[in-house]
């Protein structure tokens, strides 16, 4: 891929100084504005390729859409609900966070929850400072052979476990992603979560907050639990739905709960945060010295990577970008979407309504993902006012009512990958097809018209559909002198029946493709 010009960022939250610092190292210059209300950022955002926060700005659909140069939204920390992900990919905006910046303070603190619930420490301090002396009141329970159940496991569901082993706790957990085999190497037994709630001491949560997580612990879940549950959430407001834990900690269904998470936040509903068996943190998963510094750090050098050409980490909405950093990928790109501009131009304007990508070649088996996009880019930018990228090219399809699909095949007896693109457009169907020789794109074929000599996708180039015959040369050759035009190259198919597509190299852009009609059935011509 084509390094991302990035130019400026504007940082809206307070970030570790060394996000600025490796950032105006690299050429980038660095604007700190720091607490701005919606409406200024609308207005601020405009003069930016790029936007670094945390947590706190929210980023909407109304700031994306003021954001005329945004290119990049930089998270600086894992979780990305703050950022509105749909609209930043139909502006084709990368958003991009830093997966590892916070994962050891927040399984941290998860385990300072787990344990000072087991012992009501927060209690027993308070109690302490308000001059009592209440041994008794607070009776504690040993960790040791309690059963933990982990629900995400991830990568702090990984070390919160770790950590809690070291107590002598059974770990179990779920996660629809992360394979049994995978965390029973860390020690944790996998299962489905009406197996694991009955059996927990202390549960605690490690998703992200979706539809399918949205009060994934509620009045029915509780039920299913021992009596007594201890509940932990230090990942988002919501997972645990916040009433139905409070009718768990009234009936005493839950003994206690550790929170550093709330729905709103701060919350304005105190009954919580008030309760006496809930231990409850103002968001601090990520509040150390340590995290800030890596998750500044991290957001910083992937943004430099990206730029540089290095690489993409981090990109939540961009995953087909992280196989495009190298320079044979360039080339692939650059074969797809100019494929796509080919059979944009010769399909008569006619709206296309279904693309079907073909990849043959073990060369191509992880390419398939961006050819596919770049195809579409070539397709769709002159529809769409030149704003299609690989982020949200596959988003204006569907937007668009254009049905796309896309395979792979293994070789032919071919050494070289090969790409083809085929689409429906006014009810027809029309085929290229395509590979990348000696490092140049080239196409092979076109309508079912097989080009003697491959046709290097560069320049200016004419595309005719003719009736073969000897005249069809010297005829095409006057008629551009005619224009203004030289011929540079020329590529047809071998001698065949019926119409055929031929290709032309020239000079410049043909001022009247209707000057062509006494030779070409149909003309088209792009410029790559």
């Amino acid at each position: 891929m084509a390094p991302i010009v990035i130019k400026s960022i504007l940082i809206s939250e307070s970030v570790d100084p060394c996000c600025k610092k490796v950032l105006e190292e690299n050429g980038i210059q660095v604007t700190e504005k720091l607490n701005l209300t919606k409406e200024d950022l609308i207005s601020e955002i405009k003069n930016y390729d790029g936007l670094v926060v945390r947590s706190s700005t929210k980023v909407t659909a109304d700031i994306i859409n003021a954001a005329s140069n945004l290119k990049i939204i930089g998270r600086a920390g894992t979780g990305v609900d703050n950022v509105d992900v749909d609209a930043a990919t139909k502006h084709g905006v990368i958003v991009m966070n830093t997966p590892s910046g916070n994962t050891i303070s927040a399984a941290e603190l998860t385990c300072i929850l787990i344990t000072s619930l087991s012992r009501h420490v927060p209690q027993a301090a308070m109690s302490m400072k308000a001059g009592k002396w209440d041994r008794k009141k607070f009776m504690g329970a040993e960790l040791f052979g309690k059963t933990l159940g982990i629900v995400g496991l991830g990568r702090i569901g990984k070390e919160v476990a770790s950590r809690m082993q070291s107590f002598g706790m059974k770990t179990i957990g779920y996660d629809p992603i992360t394979p049994r085999e995978v965390t029973a190497g860390w020690g944790v037994e996998q299962m489905t979560l009406e197996e694991l709630w009955p059996q927990c001491d202390f549960i605690t949560v490690h998703t992200p907050l979706m539809p399918s997580t949205t009060g994934l612990l509620n009045d029915a879940s509780f039920a299913k639990c021992k009596k007594g549950v201890r509940v932990v959430n230090c990942a988002r407001g919501g997972i645990i739905d916040e009433d139905s834990l409070l009718r768990a900690l009234e009936s005493g269904q839950c003994a206690g709960a550790g929170l550093d998470v709330f729905v709103e936040e701060p919350p304005k509903n105190r009954a919580l945060v008030d309760h006496p068996n809930v231990i409850s943190c103002p968001h601090l998963g990520a509040s150390t010295n340590e995290a800030q510094a890596r998750c500044g750090q991290d957001i910083a050098l992937q943004i430099v990577d990206m730029v540089k050409g290095k690489g993409l980490v981090g990109a939540v909405n961009a995953q087909v970008l992280a196989s495009t950093f190298c320079q044979e990928s360039q080339q692939w790109i650059t074969l797809g979407e100019a494929m796509g501009a080919v059979l944009q131009s010769c399909a008569s304007s006619k709206p296309c309504s279904q693309v079907h990508i073909t990849t043959q070649g073990d060369c191509l088996k992880k390419s398939t993902g961006y050819i596919t996009s770049a195809a579409m880019v070539g397709l769709l930018k002159p529809t769409t006012g030149g704003s299609a990228n690989l982020v949200n090219v596959l988003t204006l399809a569907k937007q668009s009512g254009v049905a796309v699909t896309q395979t792979h095949s293994q070789s032919e007896g071919s050494c070289h990958g090969v790409c083809e693109v085929e689409i429906q457009a006014g009810g027809a169907s029309l085929k290229a097809r395509g590979s990348v020789l000696g490092g140049v794109p080239v196409l092979l074929e076109l309508g079912g018209s097989v080009f003697r000599q491959p046709v290097a996708l560069a320049g200016h180039l004419l595309f005719l559909l003719v009736s073969p015959g000897p005249e069809v040369l010297p005829s095409l050759a006057g008629l551009l002198v005619t224009a203004g035009v030289e011929m540079e190259s020329f590529s047809a198919p071998p001698g065949r029946a019926g119409a055929v597509w031929c290709c032309a190299g020239v000079s410049a852009s043909v001022p009247d493709l209707g000057a062509l009609k006494p030779v070409a059935k149909q003309a088209a011509q792009i410029t790559i």
